[in-house]
């Protein structure tokens, strides 16, 4: 199958921010079974899954994703949060928006990964109705914040909330291919920086979406690195124990890092995806 060439396009949010829109269409002629919408992780952009979006498109799904508020080809300063809940409400515009172009009795499906897979997460347990599926893959669940860090991360937002840093990933550990790691090193929409908000949502979000499992309601896929140096997998292992099992299906990819859609060997995470999709849709 032919694809058409992925389009770039802008969309405005309710506060007047631009955020860039990535979308990778079918063929016409192709046979639609749904749409899926990616959110990508820290520090990184959209257009760094165009892989995965051919492969959902040669398995016949429409696929959008976007830069995240202060990432990418987006507005705002590079790694900020302009309040507490602006990653969730974007994603819930982005959402919106792709409802509307998913036709009726077609499923509407989002694929997060790392922070993307936290936001995603966090949005479908208060909004679980708005979406039809879930896929995580190596959400930042559990961090590897501790000690002094952590008890810094309990003050610093509240008194310098837009204060950036250096968010400290280490690119060694995204993927044993070394291309991975030149290219992201040499990307020039990949930024390193962080903001003590952004920092508090992340160590905090994990947490309260392992609290929630239990309840879960959305059908979901978790798909996480069982050797990530990124983020922790133990919050993965412990939302995966706690979830309904009739709701939630986890594999573990034992020895692969962080981005498990870059490995070397990546077919088995790409296998797994299709057959958990087919399943359902």
């Amino acid at each position: 199958m032919s694809l058409p060439p992925s389009i770039l396009t802008t969309f405005t949010a309710s506060d007047g921010d631009n955020l860039a829109v990535q979308h990778w269409p079918l063929p016409e002629e192709a046979r639609l079974r749904g749409v899926v919408l990616l959110v990508h992780g820290l520090g990184e952009h959209a257009g760094r899954y165009d892989h995965v979006a051919r492969k959902l498109n040669e398995w016949g799904f429409d696929v959008r994703g976007y830069d995240h508020f202060g990432h990418g080809e987006s507005g705002g300063e590079r790694g900020a949060l302009s309040s507490d809940n602006r990653l969730l409400d974007d994603l819930g515009e982005m959402v919106e928006a792709a409802r509307a172009r998913t036709p009726d009795g077609l499923p509407l499906i989002v694929l997060g990964h790392s922070m993307g897979g936290l936001v995603a997460a966090k949005y479908a347990a208060a909004h679980p109705g708005t979406i039809d599926a879930l896929v995580l893959s190596s959400p930042a669940l559990g961090t590897r914040i501790r000690g002094w860090r952590r008890a810094l991360l309990r003050t610093l937002p509240k008194i310098a909330p837009d204060l950036r840093v250096g968010n400290g990933l280490d690119t060694r550990w995204l993927s044993h291919d070394p291309e991975v790691e030149r290219a992201y090193r040499a990307d020039p929409l990949v930024h390193d920086r962080i903001s003590a908000r952004l920092a508090r949502f992340i160590a905090e979000g994990g947490p309260e979406v392992v609290a929630q499992a239990p309840r879960w309601k959305v059908p979901t896929l978790l798909i996480y690195a069982g050797d990530d140096r990124l983020v922790d997998p133990a919050g993965s292992r412990a939302f995966a124990a706690a979830a309904p099992a009739d709701v939630v299906t986890s594999r573990c990819f034992d020895g692969l890092y962080h981005e498990i859609f870059n490995e070397r060997d990546s077919q088995p995470v790409f296998d797994c995806l299709k057959r958990w999709v087919d399943e359902r849709f």
